[in-house]
This record gives structure tokens, sequence and C-alpha cells, in this order.
């Protein structure tokens, strides 16, 4: 994918940035990095906890992420300019998302990644919800692998009845990815039950190291 200097450099000084602030206020520890493939792309999956969650997994990932988003944010203009220079990818949710399928794939066959939460919503109590199936005709279509990441502490920072966020360490653990080889054997349920199993012993992990 072709992106002007500004994005490449702009992109750049944010992630640096945003690894700053979130060790010096919120502690964030991350284990796993060396699991994100170096080249080649993929779908990274992450439990979802809050509105930090994006920025997050995207500090704790070494290379570029590509973000799916609601198409309502893109009405503010300012905002909208914010999530264009990240790379966000549109989702209309009500008309079915086809047209922001169809960009995810574009970019996952350009090499890129892109990271969606599969659990469709944020958690309400901290623990994970059951995972939606949709990536699975992503996975396959795209033959790029699954990068399964869970985090912890970014529900304490920022809950679904929280107007503001508060201060909490955070914790992230970036798994093993399921190859495009092995989603070629799984049906569609054990994908997405062999996913959630990846996703729940990382967020388990993350609580883990959150702790010690």
């Amino acid at each position: 994918m072709q992106r002007s200097l500004f994005k490449r450099v702009g992109y750049g000084a944010c992630h640096v940035l945003a690894r700053l602030t979130a060790t010096a206020l919120f502690r964030v520890r991350v284990l796993g990095r060396e699991n994100v493939p170096a080249t080649g792309g993929g779908l990274v999956c992450a439990n979802h906890q809050s509105y930090f969650d994006p920025v997050l997994v995207g500090l704790a990932v070494d290379q570029r992420l590509n973000y799916l988003a609601r198409d309502t944010l893109f009405r503010n203009p300012l905002f909208k300019w914010l999530i264009d220079f990240l790379d966000a990818i549109p989702i209309d949710r009500e008309g079915g998302g086809l047209a922001g399928l169809k960009e995810t794939l574009r970019r996952l066959k350009q090499d890129e990644l892109v990271l969606i939460f599969p659990e469709g919503t944020r958690t309400r109590n901290g623990d994970m919800l059951p995972l939606k199936p949709g990536f699975c005709a992503i996975a396959r279509r795209s033959q790029r692998p699954l990068i399964p990441v869970g985090f912890d502490g970014a529900y304490q920072a920022w809950p679904r009845s929280s107007p503001l966020p508060r201060l909490s360490t955070l914790a992230v653990v970036i798994g093993e990815p399921i190859t495009p080889a092995l989603i070629g054997t799984l049906s569609d349920q054990a994908l997405v039950a062999e996913l959630q199993s990846r996703i729940s012993r990382c967020l388990d992990q993350a609580r883990s190291l959150r702790q010690s």
C-alpha cells in the first residue's frame, strides 16, 4: 500500500509517542512481539475491553496496523482526519459491511496487518465474549495467518460504564499465529473455537503479567 512521506513519518512518531505515554502512565508490558510476522501481513484478532484497545494493540505491535472502524465515526471531520491518517477501514454495520470487508481483503493481500475485534463489541465485565464467525471467510479468502492477542487492564482503565478513562496497569500478550495451512484443515466452528482458545490463553497470560 502506497503512503505519503507525511503518513509514514507521522505514524512512526505517533507510535513512539504512544509507547512512551503508555509506559509512563499505564506501565504497559508486552510479550510475544516476535509472533507477529515481519512480512506477509495477517489478521490481528484481539479481545475488546475499552476505547483504548486499538491504540493499545497498535503500540504493542512493531509493524504498522490497519484498523476497522464504524462508519459513523467518520462523520466528525476532525476525527475522520485522524482515523484516515491511521488507515482506518470504515465498516457499515447496518448495511452488512461488504465494502469494508472487500477493503480488508485488499489490504491483507497487499501484505498489510489488519486489526479486528471478533467479539464484535466491548465487554461489560472484563471477561471475554464468544467470538463471532465473520473472520473465518476473511481468513480463508486472504490466505493470511490469524494472530491472537489478549490484553488486560483496559477494562479497568476505561469500562463501558465510565465516560472518562483512569489509570491502570496494562499488559498485552501476542500469541502464536494460526497459519493458513491449519486454517484450511478446520471447519468454521473449529476455527472459531481455536481462535477463542488462543485469545483466551493470551488474556490469562496478560492478567498474570499485570499482577507480577
